[in-house]
């Protein structure tokens, strides 16, 4: 099944589409990425988004604005990697959404809001879609998330140790494949978030990110702020865990930094990748992680993995390209292969990794032309994953059972 993933993460600063070939073959589901795109949020989409988020309040009337706004960007990211990505024989489009409030009390997630009306998707593609993924995890007793982990279980299953596949996105979340820890996902803390938000605060808006870590690089970790900074309780609180800009926005930045003085931003920039290195280098150790396998777009940011080899202190530190996942793209790729679980009816979740009582098929569905894909039956649900490197099938699937499988 040809299979296109959209993801919209807690930066905030693109829509990354990733189109896969998907299919089942034994115990193994098998995917081959057919590539990548990233789409820019049209006209002042992003400033409106970013206004409207915590710690900010907003009105039902901007929620609505921006459900439409996210969907119709969504639409034309997904028409897009169609188009470029798929030759036009895209089967199945999945879609994440915009995460614009996770709702926690007392370590339990009570509800999360994803935003981008998936029928501007539809209509616009006619393909048919799955999105709002995470609720039905939520519902089940779990965090809604990492549900990235999914793949990670399925990918680095038969990896030599105890490997840990790592997020950076603007919250980093690890995933315990296997081992005596294992399996085991959570959100170890901030990541792009404070970076970008503290980028933003202390330019007075003139930038929006740290290019390559040069601020943080030319500046040096104020150990106090960082002693502040570890003092956050969420880093003690016992796994399954999540978070995101509840917490880490820019209110709780100006808090941290109160009583400091003119710190350099290089120096704030500096301490703050020195949490990121720290707080995921914790989290690794603690689950007697052997290697880690990173993803996402703090990969890009030298000085932050320079720092993160460093904390982790000789465990090796790869990037996902390295196995098959370009790292930029990857949660993209675990959206799609979600979506591909939920039109076989299989379950998308693992839920040691979740904290949900039970593994449960995810998101709802909203019919394109002709009705969703057909149904196989009697599919067994996976217990690996492989990506493949091969040539993908050359047309759509007519049969139902060619999307699980035949085509390989």
């Amino acid at each position: 099944m040809r299979v296109i993933g959209l993801m919209s993460g807690t930066s905030c600063d693109a829509i990354d589409a990733a189109a896969a070939d998907l299919g089942i073959e034994g115990d193994t589901v098998v995917l081959t990425p057919l590539g990548d795109i990233e789409c820019a949020f049209p006209g002042g989409l992003r400033r409106e988004l970013l206004a409207a988020l915590p710690p900010s309040s907003t009105t039902m009337a901007a929620v609505c604005r921006l459900d439409t706004l996210l969907g119709q960007a969504l639409a034309a990211a997904a028409d897009r990697a169609d188009r470029e990505l798929c030759a036009g024989e895209a089967e199945l489009v999945v879609s994440h959404g915009q995460t614009c409030y996770h709702w926690t009390e007392d370590g339990r997630v009570r509800g999360t809001l994803q935003l981008g009306q998936p029928a501007w998707i539809t209509e616009r593609t006619g393909r048919t879609v799955v999105s709002d993924l995470r609720p039905r995890d939520v519902a089940a007793g779990g965090q809604g998330a990492p549900l990235v982990s999914a793949l990670d279980v399925l990918w680095l299953r038969g990896r030599p140790g105890a490997p840990v596949a790592l997020n950076l996105g603007g919250i980093a979340n690890i995933t315990v494949a296997h081992g005596a820890h294992g399996p085991l996902a959570y959100d170890t803390g901030p990541a792009n978030v404070l970076l970008d938000t503290a980028v933003r605060e202390l330019t007075g808006g003139r930038a929006d990110h740290d290019a390559d870590g040069a601020l943080a690089a030319a500046g040096t970790v104020c150990r106090p702020l960082l002693d502040r900074l570890l003092a956050e309780p969420y880093y003690a609180r016992p796994a399954p865990k999540t978070t995101g800009r509840e917490l880490f926005n820019a209110a709780y930045l100006r808090t941290a930094l109160a009583g400091f003085g003119h710190l350099p931003a290089e120096d704030v920039l500096a301490t703050l990748t020195e949490l990121t290195a720290r707080t995921v280098a914790d989290a690794v150790r603690a689950a007697g992680g052997t290697e880690v396998i990173a993803s996402g777009g703090g990969t890009r940011n030298p000085v932050l993995l320079a720092r993160l080899a460093l904390a982790l202190d000789g465990v090796p530190v790869r990037v996902s390209d390295e196995l098959g996942l370009p790292s930029g793209a990857k949660e993209a790729y675990a959206f799609a292969l979600l979506g591909f679980l939920t039109a076989l009816g299989l379950p998308g979740t693992v839920p040691a990794c979740t904290g949900a009582r039970h593994a449960r098929v995810l998101g709802s569905v909203t019919p394109g032309r002709g009705g969703p894909p057909p149904r196989p039956w009697d599919v067994p649900a996976p217990v690996r994953l492989r990506v493949s490197r091969g040539a993908p099938r050359t047309g759509p699937s007519q049969d139902p059972q060619i999307g699980i499988g035949n085509a390989y």
